[in-house]
């Protein structure tokens, strides 16, 4: 999917520039002797500022007062002006979603930029002296798909670029006018951008991969039963049809046997087929060897049973749950695997991160919506350890033995690992859980009842991934 850029208007859409702009009149008006109603021109924001000289200077006269409030401009009205309420959360989201934001707008530029930096608006562009659909122009230039302004000529910007218009209700134009002058969202303020854009980041993303589904006319999905795969395999149903699409659950030891049933489960309710392959990753040395590309192993083992599997039952493509945080890593050797066996990744292609994969699950009804993270068993077991079966069993034991006794005195942990660092078992839980879990002998001692020496309790809590904080520079390439 392209990276997001969001346009935005200036004045009265992030800034209220109004005491400024009255105060340059005023100097203005006093040293050319001419009488200006500046309260009633900060009434009318948003056309060029020639529109509002004219009203005052013969029109010989308009491009040098107008040169002349540009220069005075800088000394009156910057240090006066606020930025709106929302300015700076809107443009935080913009890049909270990795997008960018970009100023596009009737004022001279340079004075436009002091604004921004004065009032710490951190934005990627300014592009100055553009006024209704002229706006249209630098928005496409930039590839914006949103622009954002108060006046109904922003409205006619947006929709000369094919962008989505939002107007906020902070200038001279009333909500009514606004929405009545064909804007997509009319919003009271910026305060409401936020959210705004979460939802309209979503419903694109969604649209892109439903898109995407479309296009692969059918498909075999890599599904482990947790919250990602489940989402694939829900939009694929929307997408294709349970005929066409085939739930693929790889079975092995490193698979708590715990999630095969909820996957056949999840599958039926789809009515979609569910098979159940084996997978041999235990034989791959490299697999057992454990060192930091162990997932490369894993992966290139799945994938090189269930593209066969595919060609064998006439699907088209194997699809993965990789989603767009996953890829954010520099070091994801299963990735690179699954990459080199032509495997697709629909989320992460439409840029579903896992909070947007989770939300829209809970809004299509998915049990898994809200289902804890479930890797598989070997990421457990500390890089150098060989994995072996007696591990991996022993570990599924301990967190299954520890669950039960966590639940039984009412310790409600929603993550939870035993980490597998030899003789010592490392937990992990829920941070605010932590001294409760700690202090539960019982708790401890279901884990040592599995096979470990020695237990502790991370003080840090859980954290997905930890077993790559030992890894540091040390990461060697498959």
């Amino acid at each position: 999917m392209p990276r997001l850029t969001v346009g935005f208007d200036l004045d009265l859409t992030l800034i209220d520039s109004r005491p400024g702009i009255a105060a340059t009149l005023d100097a203005l008006a006093a040293e050319t002797g001419t009488v200006i109603d500046s309260a009633a021109a900060v009434t009318r924001l948003g056309p060029p500022l020639a529109e509002e000289l004219a009203r005052w200077y013969p029109a010989a006269d308009v491009e040098p007062m107008a040169d002349r409030f540009r220069a005075l401009y800088p000394d009156l009205a910057i240090g006066v002006s606020t930025a709106l309420p929302g300015a700076h959360e809107a443009l935080a989201v913009v890049r909270a979603h990795e997008g960018r934001s970009i100023v596009v707008t009737a004022k001279y530029a340079p004075n436009a930029r002091m604004h921004l930096e004065h009032l710490g608006l951190d934005v990627d562009e300014v592009i100055g002296w553009r006024h209704g659909a002229e706006k249209g122009q630098a928005l496409a230039e930039h590839g914006a798909t949103v622009y954002v302004g108060d006046h109904v000529a922003d409205i006619a910007g947006a929709r000369a670029a094919g962008a989505v218009a939002v107007a906020v209700a902070t200038g001279p134009i009333s909500a009514a006018d606004l929405a009545a002058s064909d804007a997509d969202a009319v919003l009271d303020s910026l305060l409401d951008f936020p959210a705004w854009l979460d939802r309209y980041v979503l419903d694109a993303r969604l649209a892109d991969l439903q898109r995407q589904m479309r296009s692969l006319d059918s498909v075999v999905v890599a599904f482990s039963g947790g919250a990602d795969s489940a989402f694939l395999l829900a939009a694929a149903v929307r997408a294709l049809g349970p005929d066409r699409v085939l739930a693929a659950t790889a079975v092995s030891g490193s698979l708590p046997a715990s999630e095969l049933a909820g996957a056949a489960e999840f599958a039926a309710d789809l009515g979609v087929e569910h098979v159940t392959p084996q997978t041999r990753e235990i034989e791959r040395d490299g697999y057992r060897a454990n060192a930091g590309n162990r997932c490369y192993f894993c992966k290139s083992e799945l994938l090189d049973v269930l593209v066969p599997l595919a060609a064998a039952r006439g699907f088209a493509a194997v699809a993965t749950g990789t989603n767009a945080d996953d890829a954010r890593s520099d070091f994801r050797p299963g990735i690179r695997a699954a990459a080199e066996r032509g495997a697709v990744t629909p989320l992460r292609a439409a840029g579903l991160t896992k909070a947007q994969v989770r939300a829209a699950s809970r809004e299509w009804g998915l049990r898994t919506w809200d289902k804890p993270a479930a890797a598989c068993l070997s990421s457990r077991i500390a890089y150098g350890l060989e994995i072996s079966p007696a591990r991996l069993a022993r570990v599924e034991h301990a967190e299954a033995a520890l669950r039960s006794v966590l639940a039984a005195a009412r310790i409600p942990v929603r993550d939870l690992r035993v980490r597998d660092v030899g003789d010592l078992a490392r937990v992990e839980v829920d941070l605010e859980h932590v001294p409760a879990v700690a202090a539960c002998a019982p708790a401890l001692d279901a884990v040592r009842a599995a096979g470990f020496a020695e237990v502790e309790v991370d003080p840090r809590g859980f954290r997905s991934g930890s077993m790559n904080d030992a890894l540091g520079s040390s990461i060697t390439p498959a």
